[in-house]
């Protein structure tokens, strides 16, 4: 950086702290949502939600072969079988857009293409069965049908755009990429599978959600069983891992998770203090004033959809939260189309989210999939909003 630039960011900084309103409430209060909403989120999603990530992620780069990724996933893949994989792979994980995020950097540093690795990276947090349902219930059939075919559309549609804009980058990504020669597999097909499926569970059952008082009889007594279940899946996953595996696999499976740790975690934090500096935490305010948001949501406009989109990008929504807060909105004015919008652009997206995958795929990578996010919602939400007007 040149002197010019460094003395002109040293004047920026103090003529920032020497007009800064400490004494506002509207300043205090933000910075209070900050830290209120970090600590909300080290306290609910860091030990159950991204530790099992970041070992799922070390597990799929240590124990996953370069070939079985490409086979499913490459660029070379067949299209249906690849995205087919990607999309129901991420549903099934019904995971915020945080927590995918591990995942997505372990299948893609493995080889993946970047149409299905990004397809998967918008179903995970996307395409949540329990989120349509409750959707549909809370907001309306027509809203959770809307959302549920939107979703699935878009982690295909976004995916095919990400890969014929990039495939010059990406063919010049796999073409560079040194192929790992495979060894005789230590274990079984099933071996594997059965040690996936145990740590994919356990991720769910840790996270499953309190079920409302309308949800059926399952999802009560799921929640009722979930640490149970999820004891026994620990206790089970224990015991393959003891058996199945040599000293020198746990240290590079160890070492792996670790990576991706020190890759994501720092980012994901910093980017929810600002997010929450910015827009505070559901039903409460940050810098931004909600009404401001209220005020330009209503009724219908492209513009109204637009900004749903990306005010939906920017904030952080936990699993399945995105749906009273919609609610809230629409009791405020907020239209069906902007609503639908902030459904579809929300949940997969958020800035924590946005800093991370900016440090796996690049600036330009990211500022594509999330202009294409963001489109696309508004888009779509447009469209519905008329339709249903």
């Amino acid at each position: 950086m040149s002197d010019r630039k460094t003395f002109a960011l040293f004047v920026a900084a103090f003529l920032g702290f020497w007009f800064l309103p400490v004494e506002s409430p509207r300043l205090q209060g933000a910075i209070h949502e900050a830290l209120a909403l970090t600590q909300w989120y080290a306290r609910e999603h860091v030990l159950l939600c991204l530790v099992p990530a970041f070992f799922i992620a070390g597990a799929i780069a240590v124990f996953v072969s370069q070939q079985s990724v490409m086979r499913y996933l490459g660029a070379q893949a067949n299209r249906l079988v690849s995205y087919g994989v990607a999309s129901v792979s991420g549903s099934v994980l019904a995971v915020c857009s945080c927590t995918v995020l591990p995942l997505f950097a372990g299948i893609y540093a493995r080889g993946a293409g970047l149409g299905p690795a990004t397809a998967f990276l918008y179903s995970g947090p996307a395409i949540n069965v329990l989120a349509m349902i409750m959707t549909a219930r809370i907001l309306g059939l027509q809203i959770g049908v809307a959302r549920a075919v939107g979703a699935v559309a878009f982690s295909v549609v976004i995916g095919t755009l990400m890969a014929w804009l990039f495939r010059k980058e990406e063919l010049q990504r796999l073409g560079d990429m040194p192929t790992i020669p495979e060894d005789a597999p230590r274990r079984t097909l099933g071996q594997t599978v059965v040690y996936f499926a145990l740590m994919v569970g356990l991720l769910v059952f840790l996270n499953w959600g309190a079920p409302d008082g309308g949800d059926g009889a399952i999802w009560h007594a799921v929640y009722d069983a979930k640490w149970w279940i999820s004891a026994g899946l620990a206790v089970a996953l224990a015991f393959v891992v003891g058996r199945w595996f040599a000293k020198d696999e746990l240290a590079a499976w160890g070492a792996s998770s670790w990576d991706y740790a020190k890759l994501i975690f720092p980012l994901l934090l910093a980017g929810v203090l600002v997010a929450g500096f910015l827009l505070g935490r559901p039903g409460h305010e940050g810098i931004i004033p909600s009404a401001w948001v209220e005020a330009v949501v209503g009724g219908n406009s492209l513009g109204a959809n637009l900004v749903a989109s990306i005010v939906g990008a920017f904030m952080y929504f936990a699993t399945l939260t995105e749906v009273p807060i919609v609610q809230g909105l629409m009791g405020s004015g907020m239209g069906n189309g902007p609503a639908l919008a902030l459904l579809l652009a929300g949940p997969a997206l958020s800035l924590p989210s946005m800093l991370v995958i900016r440090q796996v795929l690049g600036t330009k990578k990211t500022l594509v999939y999330v202009a294409l996010v963001v489109a696309m919602a508004t888009l779509t939400g447009w469209l519905f909003g008329r339709f249903v007007a």
